[in-house]
């Protein structure tokens, strides 16, 4: 049987986390999305004309949600076990009457659950600067709630991988940061020339953006069926990975 109790202990003490941490965890992004919105969508939007049917600053709207929501993702869930490793406090956590499942769910539980959060409240900040019409809903939910999950397993990947702060940044600004702006954040991969529109198609987050502007707007670089295949391929890797940790010991028990 789950032992849920362990579960909603890990999960509410990593949700309480994100009260002490507010201004770091909320405020920051919430202000540098809000910038974004003011220079793209207000200064450089005015210039450019409709992109799919939408206004340029409507467009670029779930981009940003999604750039937000990678970074917030890896962050929580990678810091999240780092710590408890730094302070060698981890050997409670593999003592505990915890299954490998059980911890990941309260750790990755909680580190998507204030990435769903984050990015709804950006959606609202949204909507006081450009007009926003939601075709799919469910859809919407549907795609932030697998990418946060998703993320939030390859930042807990990479809090076990990491063995000082250095590896703990170096994935999401090497690596997620360029990926998220060149995967069609704050514009159409159609717009660029052969063969860098196919190099783009090898691009991850471009099937993550691709579906959750689709639920927006209806449109989409890809088709919706191959955006919701690819994150649950993700998805599924990621879990697959995280198991194997568990089952070796993988920089736990070492």
């Amino acid at each position: 049987m789950m032992n849920l109790r362990g579960v909603w202990t890990l999960y509410q003490f990593e949700m309480r986390r994100m009260k002490r941490t507010l201004i770091q965890s909320v405020v920051s992004p919430v202000i540098s999305t809000t910038l974004y919105f003011v220079v793209f969508g207000a200064a450089i939007g005015s210039r450019i004309s409709h992109m799919g049917g939408v206004s340029y600053g409507a467009f670029i709207v779930p981009g940003l949600i999604m750039l937000s929501l990678l970074t917030s993702s890896v962050l929580n869930a990678s810091f999240a076990i780092y710590f408890p490793k730094f302070t060698g406090t981890v050997y409670e956590l593999l003592s505990a009457p915890l299954s490998s499942f059980e911890a990941v769910l309260g750790y990755v539980g909680a580190a998507a659950t204030k990435s769903v959060l984050l990015g709804l409240l950006i959606l609202g900040t949204a909507a006081l600067f450009v007009p926003l019409h939601i075709l799919y809903p469910l859809w919407m939910l549907l795609f932030l709630t697998l990418t946060a999950l998703t993320f939030s397993l390859l930042g807990f990947i990479i809090g076990i991988w990491a063995d000082n702060f250095e590896k703990l940044s170096v994935v999401p600004a090497l690596i997620l940061t360029p990926l998220a702006f060149l995967g069609g954040s704050f514009y159409s991969i159609s717009m660029l020339p052969e063969p860098w529109r196919t190099v783009s198609l090898f691009n991850p987050v471009v099937y993550l953006v691709s579906g959750f502007r689709w639920s927006f707007y209806g449109i989409g670089d890809v088709g919706v069926g191959v955006s919701l295949g690819m994150t649950l391929v993700f998805l599924a890797l990621c879990m697959a990975i995280v198991y194997g940790i568990f089952r070796s010991g993988y920089r736990l028990k070492s």
